[in-house]
């Protein structure tokens, strides 16, 4: 399958071919799409099933922290959590990555020393994204230049919602560049929509067409800091559009839903949206992250339940 976005090189020249493209793709069947997301979250899985999916939860989480209290201790305390989730049981898979602010960057990858952990950096004046272009840009070099390995973008929700779908594009594609370093090397670019503003599915699609267009290598559903997160529809609508995508470019583009996923049963969920909707091929954290702070304890203590019949309760992990 070839790999190319010439067929949509006429798309992003203006303003208005944009607002074309995005205003002639289908319409999205509101009913239909909160149907289907709650049908597949009815699924049940056998035990050696539950066993294999919690494992692949736990590996595909980034672990965060994004407070204003965030401190080096902490910062370092979670990296060696990512690392080691479950001391008492080494099998224990390590998360995806470690995401924290621009400023905590360092120190979680000296505290990760080489571990098969990322480190991803909200970056774009997160999380309103309310700054001048020149700001997000510094804010971004500064996370790159500091070891992120992602960079996890917030959009410009008052041009998207106001109309101005080319500057949303362009901002993105100013992020993009900035995420490459001298040497060639690359930082991954997730791009977060806020879907809990943005009122509407068919606005969900258009933005995670703009992403994509724009080259980021995920789409990200939310901040985390709003009322409405991730949920198993909009990460339904996400996740159709990133099989649409690649079945028209060839090229392949990770989603991430984040906020509001605590549970066990909550991950399992998402991870059957993905393999009934994408497939097999989206089923690693090469392509499908968690974003999420509290996640990984109750996929610790169902892990646990599983190969020892005995529920420890939640003393049996850390506080993050």
């Amino acid at each position: 399958m070839p790999t190319t976005l010439t067929a949509f090189a006429d798309v992003t020249t203006s303003d208005s071919a944009l607002r074309r493209f995005l205003h002639g793709l289908p319409g999205v069947d509101a009913v239909g799409l909160e149907a289907r997301a709650a049908a597949l979250g009815t699924r049940s899985i056998k035990t050696t099933a539950k066993a294999y999916a919690i494992d692949l939860a736990i590996s595909m989480i980034d672990l965060t922290t994004l407070e204003g209290a965030d401190t080096p201790g902490k910062v370092r305390a979670l990296s060696a959590k990512a690392v080691n989730p479950d001391p008492t049981d080494r099998s224990t898979p390590m998360t995806a990555a470690v995401c924290v602010y621009p400023d905590m960057v360092a120190t979680a990858k000296a505290a990760l020393n080489g571990a098969d952990v990322k480190v991803a950096s909200v970056a774009t004046a997160f999380p309103a994204g309310r700054a001048a272009l020149p700001v997000k840009l510094a804010d971004t070099a500064d996370a790159v230049a500091a070891g992120a390995d992602e960079i996890d973008m917030v959009i410009d929700r008052g041009a998207f919602l106001a109309g101005r779908y080319l500057e949303t594009y362009e901002l993105i594609k100013a992020i993009k560049e900035v995420c490459v370093r001298p040497d060639g090397t690359a930082a991954r670019l997730k791009v977060i929509f806020e879907t809990g503003e943005l009122s509407t599915y068919d606005n969900i699609r258009r933005a995670s067409w703009i992403g994509m267009l724009a080259g980021a290598d995920f789409i990200k559903t939310s901040t985390g800091k709003v009322g409405v997160n991730a949920t198993p529809a909009n990460t339904l609508l996400m996740l159709e559009a990133v099989r649409d995508f690649r079945a028209q470019t060839g090229i392949q583009i990770g989603v991430k839903p984040a906020g509001g996923i605590r549970t066990t049963k909550d991950a399992i969920k998402f991870l059957v949206l993905v393999n009934e909707t994408v497939g097999e091929d989206w089923l690693s954290n090469h392509w499908f992250r968690f974003g999420a702070s509290s996640l990984l304890n109750d996929l610790l203590m169902q892990r646990q339940k599983l190969s020892t019949g005995r529920y420890s309760g939640p003393d049996y992990v850390t506080v993050d």
